[in-house]
């Protein structure tokens, strides 16, 4: 099986992605949240014991490619991250990574945070 790394040298922006068709209910998924401008769902290849994504509804495919009027979406975003942790008690805190290009080991492109916890993370990450 391919690493995250190699993986995100191979993918390229533009194409369709698994969360479009997960959004357009292509691929089946137990969504854990959902709301007009995003959804949440457990990682399919957990890196730490609570791994989970918040995508937004909008295919916006890198953090670097949002635009100004996509400011209150993305601090969305970070809010339901938050929701999530606290349901989920995850009182003891997280990490929140954006995956940006190809050096940031994006390996789809649709923007995505993956939050995780359940363990100690380390510093520094990469």
């Amino acid at each position: 099986m391919a690493s995250e790394v190699e993986l995100a040298q191979n993918a390229s922006p533009g194409d369709d992605t698994i969360f479009g068709k997960i959004l357009r209910g292509e691929i089946p998924c137990k969504l854990i949240y959902e709301d007009e401008q995003c959804v949440a769902f457990d990682d399919i290849s957990p890196q730490a014991p609570v791994h989970y994504l918040v995508i937004p509804r909008k295919p916006i495919p890198q953090l670097s490619k949002a635009s100004d009027a996509d400011e209150q979406l993305l601090g969305h975003l970070m809010l339901v991250a938050r929701k999530i942790a606290k349901d989920r008690g995850l009182d003891n805190g997280f990490r929140m990574v954006v995956n940006d290009g190809p050096i940031g080991a994006q390996s789809v492109y649709h923007l995505h945070l993956h939050i995780l916890s359940g363990r100690q993370m380390h510093w520094p990450p990469g």
